[in-house]
């Protein structure tokens, strides 16, 4: 059995070739503003937000997101992602206003909203229905790991239930949920990395973000780092744990990334990571020398998996 990647689903969905735009919610963090926390998680640096500049006025922020995609889109639509912090904290109303004249933009063709589940009350999650039914709104829940340990360790400032809660409310709403999950955090063994993904499908999430942890500088986690108390997968140690957890989750998950980049100013480790296209190579190489990939690179998981649950699945 197959399913299909971000890629194929979203020409499915709207028939053109479509891009995201990084947008910045202009909001912070509960786990920095003192609410919650005021460290932040000990990986994060800057809250997803490297990559993109504020405007107070969204549509010149779009419009901006745009000319650095130009070279990469002929045609088609966008993505509206609002990724940096939690874009549903503070201010709603002012969000709410972004929100709307994000969605009502002709070329925008559904709505990433990125943040936390402990920032969901009744009113954002309102705002949310009204905005899905105008177009599509997914709904991005950094869960990174389901073990309580790890979760204190890295600083997280929700507890399970949280997320679970959450994904309930959201779901209830038809809004779609796209869980993100860090393969290497420090002390997990690879079981515990496979029962996160396997929690994360039995949830149903529509889609899952994988992502390798990265070490970047400014950070509580580079110091603990150079401590020497743990350390991080080689890219075929990274390949090895996410094809276990692409087996571990149904194949109606949409698989939205395979690793990710950290911004290379700040990083620290692993290395290897900088290379994106080597590492999405060398990923692809591996699926292949394992008869995963039929065709245009589609990825088939052998019937005869035993490693869990979900024992069929695919990656476009």
């Amino acid at each position: 059995m197959y399913y299909n990647s971000l890629n194929s689903y979203l020409r499915s969905e709207f028939g053109c070739k479509v891009y995201k735009l990084a947008l910045q919610g202009g909001t912070t963090c509960p786990n920095r503003d003192g609410t919650v926390g005021t460290g932040g998680c000990i990986f994060c640096r800057g809250g997803s937000g490297d990559f993109t500049a504020y405007n107070d006025d969204v549509r010149k922020e779009i419009e901006a997101a745009k000319l650095k995609v130009k070279n990469k889109i002929q045609s088609g639509k966008y993505i509206a992602y609002f990724q940096s912090y939690s874009a549903t904290y503070g201010d709603i109303e002012r969000q709410k206003e972004r929100f709307f004249s994000a969605i009502n933009e002709p070329s925008i063709a559904a709505l990433s909203i990125a943040t936390r589940p402990d920032c969901l009350e009744k009113k954002v999650l309102d705002i949310l229905s009204e905005l899905n039914l105008i177009k599509p709104v997914w709904v991005e829940l950094g869960l990174q790991t389901i073990h309580e340990s790890t979760a204190q360790y890295i600083r997280r400032g929700f507890d399970l239930e949280c997320y679970t809660d959450a994904v309930a409310e959201l779901h209830k709403r038809n809004i779609d949920v796209v869980t993100h999950m860090i393969i290497g955090l420090p002390f997990e063994t690879e079981q515990m990395i496979y029962d996160t993904a396997a929690f994360i499908g039995n949830m149903r999430s529509e889609g899952i973000k994988f992502h390798l942890l990265h070490v970047l500088s400014g950070t509580d986690l580079e110091t603990e780092y150079k401590s020497g108390i743990f350390t991080l997968p080689t890219l075929e140690e990274y390949t090895r744990l996410l094809i276990g957890c692409i087996r571990r989750i149904p194949e109606s998950t949409v698989i939205h990334r395979l690793t990710g980049d950290g911004n290379k100013k700040y990083l620290i480790a692993p290395e290897w990571s900088a290379d994106k296209k080597h590492v999405l190579n060398y990923i692809t190489s591996e699926f292949k020398k394992q008869n995963l990939i039929q065709g245009d690179l589609i990825i088939k998981i052998p019937e005869s998996s035993n490693f869990g649950k979900w024992e069929d699945s695919g990656f476009l």
